[in-house]
């Protein structure tokens, strides 16, 4: 089991509505990035949300994911996620950047897509049908591993058109392209991802066992895919959730039982009205004032909640993950009523005594998947012109007859 960061942008209360917050919140969640990259975390994930005031203020993960890239070495950066309407954003955007990423990241990018996660979100570029992305994502998705390959690529489909041949530039980086994955959160969707050979992302908005029967079916649908929608199958399932470990129990407990433990979550009901959710969920402005006492934070533990504890305590809770069979777990960090000093503690602690008693692999399981590549498609569709260039400049990484400068 594998193990990453999630970073959405979370800036509650008034401070949503200061600048000088905002910054000082950005400026943090950077760091959370890269020190996880110091401790053995595999993955830094990068929410995409628009106009979700408190909730999320990450509206553009890629210049982030850029900066933080440049102060990494091993973590890989990913979109969670990419949502694919083209009246969002021409499907070509999304190729060039997600080649762009895979460049400047040396490989370490991950595309998570979606639908959008909410009517709020969606409204602001004058999308008001929210099942209308369904399918756009579903068309988007598919042509955009043909723009990584072809050369000349030209559409003509129900929700967006390349009219005539263009060359998509830049092309992914070596051999492959990023890891293709989609947001999770109606049990259909599961089976499609399975199907399609991309990997999915499960958010627990519920007890983290009720996802086990829909990440069955995405084992089953990956197991059945003989012809994945890119260049190789992503066979991996991620699931978020919470956690507090740190060196003593007792301070780890302590912030568990802080005031208004279930704020985000709150947000979270308020705003992602495409995700199922239980009828005792509180939608923002109702709030959980907090897990309550010791006897409560105990259920939640069993219930699979969170994780909360001292390392070895956590790494035994960590085991019913992997009996669920959850590849990769993800922390939302910050959660709820945690100082900025004490998620950096926690991801040292966790990430130099948990993540070595289960992801005993240096390699990332989706680098592994990606060694596996093959092209799909011809790298031209169509008659090539025959033209002949006399010469080319004397900066010219490759020459005519084929010499490489470099």
């Amino acid at each position: 089991m594998e193990f990453g960061v999630f970073i959405n942008g979370y800036l509650p209360g008034p401070a949503s509505r200061d600048t000088d917050a905002e910054h000082l919140m950005l400026e943090r969640e950077i760091e959370i990035a890269i020190t996880a990259d110091r401790y053995n975390w595999k993955y830094a994930w990068f929410g995409e949300h628009h106009a979700l005031t408190e909730y999320s203020h990450m509206s553009a993960p890629e210049p982030v994911m850029g900066w933080v890239a440049a102060r990494t070495e091993r973590i890989h950066i990913g979109t969670a996620i990419n949502s694919l309407s083209p009246r969002k954003e021409h499907p070509v955007r999304y190729a060039e950047r997600a080649a762009m990423m895979d460049h400047l990241t040396n490989n370490r990018f991950e595309w998570g897509t979606g639908r959008g996660a909410g009517s709020h979100e969606m409204a602001s570029f004058n999308i008001l049908d929210k099942n209308s992305t369904k399918p756009e994502w579903n068309e988007v998705v598919q042509e955009v591993p043909r723009m990584w390959e072809q050369r000349d690529y030209m559409f003509e489909g129900e929700h967006f058109t390349v009219p005539s041949p263009h060359n998509i530039l830049p092309k992914p980086y070596g051999k492959g392209h990023p890891p293709i994955w989609v947001a999770c959160g109606n049990p259909g969707t599961f089976t499609t991802a399975g199907e399609m050979g991309i990997g999915a992302i499960a958010f627990n908005f519920e007890p983290v066992f009720s996802l086990k029967g829909r990440i069955d079916a995405y084992k089953e649908g990956v197991a059945a895919c003989t012809d994945p929608i890119g260049q190789f199958k992503n066979d991996n399932v991620m699931i978020t959730n919470s956690v507090i470990c740190t060196s003593d129990r007792k301070h780890a407990r302590e912030i568990a039982l802080r005031q208004c433990r279930g704020y985000l979550y709150s947000m979270v009901c308020l705003y992602h009205d495409t995700i199922p959710k239980p009828d005792y969920a509180p939608t923002w402005p109702e709030t959980i004032s907090g897990v309550g006492d010791e006897e409560s934070l105990d259920r939640l533990i069993e219930g699979g909640w969170l994780l909360c504890g001292e390392p070895d305590e956590v790494a035994e809770q960590l085991s019913r993950y992997q009996e669920v069979g959850a590849d990769q777990l993800v922390f939302g960090i910050p959660s709820d009523s945690v100082a900025h000093e004490e998620v950096l503690e926690m991801l040292e602690v966790f990430g130099t005594k948990v993540i070595p008693q289960f992801d005993k692999d240096p390699v990332h399981s989706t680098t592994r998947y990606r060694a596996t590549a093959k092209p799909k498609f011809p790298e031209f569709a169509y008659p090539v012109p025959d033209i002949e260039v006399p010469a080319l400049p004397t900066n010219a990484l490759i020459g005519l007859d084929g010499t490489r400068h470099f």
